[in-house]
């Protein structure tokens, strides 16, 4: 269960950061106040995957989520461009999700 905590408080992260993007481009208030609620909902998820996982395995796995997210949105939604720098990086943060996620018990 803590992982599913864990990949919900994730994608959450994604959310309200995809949300913040948004905001940069043109404030709305129905969009503020989901981006907030996303932030509060992913800290009261990471918070329940974090009572059942380690701290070096959680929060690392939740942000690294959120950046493997961030890249993906930025490249399908925000025009971001995609090169092998850009997929070496997600490459080496999936690897090291992975191995974080190997140790845990």
């Amino acid at each position: 269960m803590a992982w599913i905590f864990l990949l919900t408080a994730g994608a959450l992260e994604v959310a309200w950061a995809t949300g913040l993007k948004k905001l940069a481009s043109g404030f709305s208030w129905t969009l503020g106040v989901v981006t907030v609620v996303a932030m509060i909902a992913s800290l009261i998820a990471l918070y329940a995957a974090m009572s059942r996982l380690p701290l070096g395995i959680a929060y690392p796995i939740w942000t690294g989520i959120g950046s493997v997210g961030a890249v993906a949105l930025g490249v399908l939604a925000f025009g971001q461009p995609l090169t092998a720098t850009t997929l070496l990086g997600v490459a080496f943060l999936l690897v090291g999700m992975l191995i974080l996620g190997a140790d845990a018990h």
